[in-house]
């Protein structure tokens, strides 16, 4: 399944961040989520016991299919608004205990880390908190993830026999010129929002000024990143995993001449960020959400995930059918709370000063 491609990169962040401080922009939009303006096919008002209403960030395209197995599955009757995850952040926030959702779904781990701040989610179960290894939960048990991604760097392999193990490594002579990027992606952003999590602001922002004076060339989307890398364009290329596995799914990989490079050691670069879903306290819609949330750990929901999206599914119980998708507890990602990366604000900031936006 091809994703379609977003409408919104940084501005939504700024448009959030100026709603309300709290949120410090957080990431949300991601190429694959394709988040359109904030819509619902239905006028969205606070659901009774068996209707439930989703502020969604995840795409209209993606999920709905996914949504109608909901209903079926949890005899609920759902109306879905769909837009970009930090914008529909704001928007809760900006309502506070007036929320018409019962349930929001985000694209990224930032936007819900913002809701739990502010004291918007509720508990949920520890029969579904468990379902999900507690890297991919939120820390004060208010949220968790559904699917998870991770960073990589694409490489042509006509030009380099390997990637480089570390994403420090790109600001080096070596690499001049070959490495292409999307600052103004969500998914890129967040990753710097973990960077600076992991590693400090001083860090991150010498090692951003250090990739723009080494001639990286940037581009609008990780898809075409990694187009990019495929025709040679670039040598490099910094991406999500899935990527990869769906442009070879859509056009075989005997076409594909690009390969990826899972990061060892803790790198930065090996961030593994979650879409996930948080039940609003003051929605009025609790055993509604509660039920769609057990619904989207379900083996069929997460099988849709790992199958259509190539992501990673995070229930206990799944594994990935992807074809040489390496497993998620093989992967050496960093160890961070990803409802830290809730603070984009300050990275748009280096961001600009580095500047790449």
């Amino acid at each position: 399944m091809r994703r379609p491609l977003p409408r919104r990169g940084t501005a939504a962040f700024a448009i959030s961040a100026l709603l309300l401080p709290v949120l410090a922009a957080c990431g949300s939009s991601d190429d694959k989520s394709g988040e359109s303006p904030a819509k619902t096919g239905e006028s969205a008002k606070k659901g009774s016991g068996d209707e439930l209403v989703i502020y969604s960030g995840r795409n209209e395209e993606l999920i709905s299919p996914i949504i109608a197995k909901l209903e079926k599955a949890t005899g609920t009757k759902v109306q879905v608004r769909y837009g970009d995850s930090a914008e529909l952040a704001a928007q809760i926030l900006e309502e506070g205990d007036r929320t018409k959702a019962g349930l929001f779904f985000s694209q990224d781990a930032g936007a819900l880390g913002a809701l739990s701040q502010a004291k918007m989610l509720a508990k949920l179960p520890e029969g579904s908190l468990n379902k999900v290894d507690a890297a991919y939960r939120g820390g004060e048990g208010d949220w968790v993830g559904v699917s998870g991604r991770s960073r990589v760097i694409a490489y042509n392999p006509k030009k380099t026999e390997k990637a480089p193990d570390s994403i420090h490594e790109l600001t080096k002579p070596a690499w001049k010129d070959k490495v292409g990027y999307a600052p103004t992606n969500a998914s890129f952003q967040a990753f710097v929002t973990g960077m600076r999590v992991l590693e400090g602001d001083e860090t991150t922002l010498k090692w951003l000024k250090g990739l723009k004076a080494n001639g990286a060339k940037t581009y609008a989307k990780n898809g075409a990143v990694l187009d990019a890398v495929d025709k040679g364009e670039v040598t490099l290329g910094l991406i999500n995993h899935y990527y990869w596995y769906e442009k070879v799914a859509e056009v075989g990989a005997d076409k594909v001449t690009a390969k990826i490079h899972f990061l060892p050691g803790g790198d930065p670069g090996a961030l593994i960020n979650a879409a996930g879903v948080g039940v609003l306290k003051d929605g009025g819609q609790q055993a509604a959400a509660e039920k769609a949330v057990d619904y989207l750990l379900s083996n069929e929901a997460q099988t849709y995930f790992a199958e259509g999206t190539k992501e990673y599914p995070l229930a206990a119980g799944v594994t990935s059918t992807v074809q040489g998708l390496p497993a998620l507890d093989s992967l050496d990602a960093p160890k961070i709370d990803l409802g830290k990366l809730e603070s984009l604000q300050k990275t748009l900031d280096l961001l600009k000063e580095a500047g790449m936006v």
